[in-house]
C-alpha cells in the first residue's frame, strides 16, 4: 500500500472513531435523562437521585414532594441539546390531584448534565423537577369559593351556613370520668362507661363535635387535659340548631358538589419570606342554593311530632308549584333514617283516595251511588271488617269513603281490572319516582293485582301495596292541583319524573276531595273541623311485627288550601295521634 493510501486510511478510521464515541455519549446522555423522568414517573426517589450529582439532597427533597403531592404523575423528556461533555434537557410534567384525580398540574423544566468519562450524572436542581421546588417544599390545596355560598329557605333566610366546629378526639389513657363530666350536659348520651366502650379498640376517638358556644365554656378545661385534642373544622349546619330535618343531608350534599365544582387549587411552595403560588387555578365565583323549604314550618312539623313515642314523619307540599315546604321527623324516626322521604309501609286507608278514584273512573259508581257498609265481610275468601266492626247499612259512597268502610272499598275493588289501581296510583304520583337536586324520594309501589284476594287487600291499602310520607303527601298534592306536581326542593329546579304520569280524569279529583271534606265535618277527622276549608283522610295499616303480633301504623292526609300534608305515626294503633299531629302542625303555621 503507498504511503498516500496508509495515511488516507488512518484518517477515515480516525473520524469513524470520533463519530462512534459521539454516538455513544449521545446515547448515555438520553439513557441518563430517561432514566431520570422515568424513575420520577415511578415516584422511585432513591433511583432518581442515584442519577444526581447530589444523591442525599435529591432522595431527601423527592421523597418530601411525593408525600406531599402523592405519586399520581408522569414525565417525559421533551428535548435535550449536547455542547461536548455539558448538555440541557427539558422535561414535560403532569400531576393529577383530588378523589377523582381530575385537577391537573401541568408545566415544563429545565435540566442539566455533565459527562465525567463515559457517563452522565444530572446536575441536581430541584427547579428540574418541578417550579418552585427550589425555593421550598410543595403542597396542594384547594381553594374554597369565597364567599361560601349559603342554603336559603323560600323566605331568604339563612338555613344552612359554614360553621367552625371543633372534634372533641380521645386516646386511650383519658380521664374518661372528667371527660364525661363536661361533655354529659351537652350530649347526655355521654357517660364514663360510653367512652370506654368507644376506646376499647386502643385507637383515638372522637367523643364529640361542638359548636362555638357549647366548646368556649369548657375549652379550657378539655386543653388541659391529657390525651384529649382538639380540632377545629369546618363544616355546613343548621343555622338554628333545632332543625334537624332529612332533608338538609340532600341540600348539604347538593351544596358540597356545587362547592366543589367551583373550587379551585393551587400549588404552593413554603418559601422563606412565606407561601408562593406556583400552579393552580382559582375559584370560581358559586351562588346560594334557594330551597323551597320553609323554616317555620319545620320548627312547627318538629314540634307538632315531639310529643310521640314511636317513630313520626311530617311532609307537606305546596301543590300549586310542588314546592317541599317541610319534611319532619321526630328523634325515634331519625335513628331509623330518613323514613319520610324513603320509608316504604302499607297506607291502609289513606289509600282509599286511590280506590274511589279508580271505582269513579270505571264508572262503578258515582259520589252518591248507595253502597253496603255492614260490619265485616268475606270477599272473594278474605274475611274483610270495619274498624270495631261498625255498620252503616247501605249509605251514598261519599258517606262510606268519609267514615271509612273497608268493606265497601273491598267490595268497589275486587270488580276492577287487575291493573285499574295501579293506573290510579300513578295519576296521583304514587309509583312515580322523581329525581330531585337536593332530594331523593320514593312515592312508593301499586303492583298490578292479578287475584280478587289481592285486589280486595290493596283497595284497603294492605297486601302489597306501599307509600312513604312523601308519597302520601304526593297523593293529596295531586287531588288539590289535579295533575301530579313536579316536587321540588331547590327553587327552579323542578324533580324529574322516572315516566309521565296521565292526567286525572276531568270531574274525579274535585268528587274525591269533596268525599275529603266530609271526612272532617263528619266522618274519621273531625277533631281538625276547627280549621277552615280543611278536607282530609285517615288511615290505619295492620302490619305483624317480629314478635308475631298484629300492630297498626297511624296515618293521616290533608288539604288546607294550596297546602297538601301526610302525617304518619308507626305503631301508633289507630289514625288519632297522626290526626292529631296534623292539627297541632296546622293550627300553628299560617
Amino acid at each position: 500500500m503507498t504511503a498516500l493510501r496508509r495515511g488516507t486510511a488512518l484518517v477515515l478510521l480516525a473520524v469513524l472513531l470520533l463519530v462512534s464515541g459521539c454516538s455513544d455519549a449521545e446515547d448515555r446522555l438520553t439513557s441518563t435523562v430517561q432514566g431520570f423522568a422515568e424513575a420520577l414517573t415511578r415516584g422511585d426517589a432513591q433511583a432518581a437521585a442515584a442519577l444526581t450529582n447530589d444523591e442525599t439532597a435529591a432522595a431527601d427533597t423527592l421523597d418530601k414532594l411525593y408525600a406531599s403531592l402523592g405519586k399520581d404523575v408522569q414525565f417525559a423528556v421533551t428535548g435535550s441539546q449536547r455542547e461536548e461533555n455539558q448538555a440541557s434537557f427539558t422535561v414535560s410534567a403532569t400531576w393529577k390531584f383530588g378523589p377523582e384525580k381530575t385537577i391537573e398540574w401541568s408545566y415544563t423544566a429545565d435540566g442539566t448534565a455533565t459527562q465525567q468519562g463515559d457517563d452522565w450524572t444530572i446536575q441536581w436542581n430541584p427547579a428540574a423537577v418541578a417550579p418552585g421546588l427550589d425555593e421550598g417544599p410543595l403542597s396542594f390545596s384547594t381553594l374554597a369559593p369565597v364567599p361560601a355560598a349559603r342554603v336559603l329557605d323560600r323566605t331568604g333566610a339563612e338555613l344552612l351556613t359554614q360553621h367552625i366546629v371543633t372534634l372533641v378526639d380521645i386516646a386511650p389513657g383519658a380521664d374518661v370520668n372528667t371527660v364525661a363530666s363536661l361533655l354529659n350536659p351537652i350530649a347526655p348520651a355521654i357517660t364514663p362507661q360510653s367512652l370506654t366502650d368507644e376506646l376499647a379498640a386502643g385507637e383515638p376517638v372522637t367523643a364529640i363535635t361542638l359548636r362555638d358556644d357549647d366548646l368556649a365554656p369548657i375549652q379550657a378545661q378539655l386543653s388541659a387535659l391529657p390525651n384529649v385534642t382538639l380540632r377545629p373544622q369546618t363544616r355546613l349546619l343548621a343555622t338554628d340548631r333545632a332543625l334537624t330535618s332529612p332533608t338538609l343531608a340532600g341540600l348539604s350534599d347538593l351544596w358540597q358538589q356545587r362547592t366543589d365544582g367551583a373550587a379551585g387549587w393551587a400549588v404552593t411552595a413554603e418559601t422563606a419570606t412565606g407561601p408562593k403560588r406556583v400552579g393552580g387555578q382559582d375559584a370560581a365565583a358559586v351562588g346560594d342554593i334557594a330551597s323551597t323549604l320553609d323554616a317555620g314550618m319545620l320548627l312547627a312539623g318538629e314540634a307538632a311530632l315531639a310529643p310521640l313515642p314511636t317513630p313520626a314523619a311530617i311532609v307537606a307540599i305546596q301543590p300549586s308549584t310542588g314546592d317541599v315546604l317541610a319534611v319532619t321527623q321526630n328523634a325515634p324516626a331519625d335513628a331509623q333514617g330518613p323514613i319520610a322521604l324513603t320509608g316504604l309501609y302499607p297506607p291502609g286507608s289513606t289509600f282509599k283516595t286511590v280506590t274511589v278514584s279508580a271505582a269513579l273512573q270505571a264508572g262503578q259508581v258515582t259520589p252518591d251511588s248507595i253502597v253496603g257498609c255492614p260490619g265485616t265481610e268475606n270477599i272473594e275468601g278474605r274475611q274483610i271488617p270495619n274498624d270495631d266492626n261498625f255498620e252503616l247499612g247501605d249509605v251514598p259512597l261519599h258517606t262510606a269513603f268519609a267514615r271509612s268502610c273497608n268493606t265497601t272499598m273491598g267490595r268497589l275493588a275486587v270488580d276492577l281490572p287487575p291493573d285499574a289501581l295501579t293506573k290510579a296510583a300513578a295519576q296521583l304520583g304514587l309509583g312515580i319516582d322523581f329525581v330531585a337536586p337536593g332530594m331523593t324520594t320514593v312515592t312508593g309501589s301499586v303492583p298490578v293485582a292479578d287475584t280478587s284476594a289481592l285486589r280486595v287487600e290493596e283497595g284497603i291499602g294492605q297486601g302489597k301495596v306501599t307509600a312513604s310520607p312523601f308519597g302520601m303527601a304526593l297523593v293529596a298534592a295531586t287531588l288539590a292541583r289535579g295533575s301530579v306536581p313536579a316536587p321540588t326542593i331547590v327553587d327552579g329546579e323542578p324533580g324529574v319524573p322516572d315516566r309521565a304520569p296521565d292526567p286525572v280524569p276531568a270531574a274525579v279529583d274535585e268528587q274525591v276531595q269533596a268525599m275529603m271534606r266530609e271526612t272532617i265535618t263528619g266522618g274519621t277527622a273531625t277533631q281538625l273541623q276547627d280549621i277552615p276549608g280543611m278536607l282530609g283522610k285517615t288511615g290505619t295499616a295492620e302490619y305483624v311485627a317480629q314478635d308475631g303480633a298484629t300492630h297498626a301504623h297511624g296515618w293521616f292526609v290533608g288539604i288546607r288550601g294550596d297546602l297538601a300534608l301526610a302525617v304518619f305515626v308507626s305503631d301508633a294503633g289507630s289514625s288519632t295521634p297522626a290526626v292529631d299531629a296534623a292539627g297541632r302542625f296546622l293550627r300553628a303555621v299560617p
